[in-house]
């Protein structure tokens, strides 16, 4: 398989990043300058995805393997390490944690290979740290994923509860806390509001956890169907000749109403 294209990248981000004739912006960057566009363009991606749109796929993950191919030049550069030795990393990485695959492990069951993945995975941690540790690279994730991933760890040594319901009314005493802060809100208690909505929003997490449920998924699920109906909206008030920006906030929702009704009779 040629790499061609691959290298020609390699060498496109080094002239721009290049001393005397660079990009000014480009030689501006360091690795946390461009944190934000690496999740930016992971998140695209994963859109394209979502929307089963190839074309678009094709696209965003260039703009992934842009950020890989920065951090690594601006690394090397650092003289810390490059995109082969990033590469070769992950490629021995790949072969050591699928012995079924690359060693003398015979197995097809998936439920065996996970169990083996996460063995390995767990050996190749330091040893002296506890294994039911909450390691710190678990708040590396969007809040919601960090929240289920903590729940998952506690899980392993039974802190945590016996089933959905039981985690319901966990959900139900957050609420009431986060009701009795906001009743009546005042500007020297905001800080306790923000810690009983975090308490809020970490328990419904625990709640879809326990369903099976990825909430980072619901809660995207969620926002591209408001998206959609507020967009049907649009178009209901565009039809109808209404100005949306002169509408009142009832004849807004009366219009959505009408959209959600119509969605339900489809």
């Amino acid at each position: 398989m040629s790499l061609k294209e691959l290298e020609r990248l390699n060498e496109v981000v080094t002239k721009l990043r290049d001393p005397k004739d660079g990009c000014p912006w480009d030689l501006e960057q360091t690795h946390r300058s461009l944190l934000k566009y690496l999740s930016e363009e992971s998140y695209e991606y994963m859109h394209a995805v979502e929307e089963g749109d190839f074309d678009k796929m094709e696209d965003e993950l260039g703009d992934v393997l842009l950020q890989v191919v920065l951090h690594s030049v601006i690394a090397k550069q650092n003289g810390k390490f490059d995109l082969e030795s990033v590469a070769k990393r992950i490629a021995d990485k790949m072969v050591r944690r699928h012995p079924h695959v690359f060693g003398d492990t015979k197995t097809k069951d998936v439920g065996e290979i996970k169990k083996n993945w996460e063995d390995i995975k767990a050996k190749e941690k330091e040893g002296n740290k506890s294994q039911y540790e909450i390691d710190d690279e678990l708040l590396a994730f969007p809040a919601l994923t960090s929240s289920a991933k903590i729940g998952k760890k506690t899980e392993k040594i039974n802190f945590d509860w016996e089933d959905h319901t039981q985690v319901l009314y966990k959900v139900e005493e957050e609420w009431q806390e986060l009701k009795e802060e906001l009743a009546p809100i005042r500007p020297a208690n905001m800080e306790r509001v923000k810690e009983e909505l975090g308490d809020f929003l970490f328990s419904t997490a625990q709640l879809a956890r326990h369903l099976k449920i990825d909430p980072e998924v619901a809660l995207r699920d969620a926002n591209v169907k408001f998206k959609k109906r507020f967009n049907q909206v649009e178009d209901l008030a565009k039809e109808r000749g209404i100005s949306i920006h002169e509408s009142s906030q009832a004849e807004l929702d009366q219009l959505w109403q009408e959209v959600k009704h119509i969605e339900k009779g489809s």
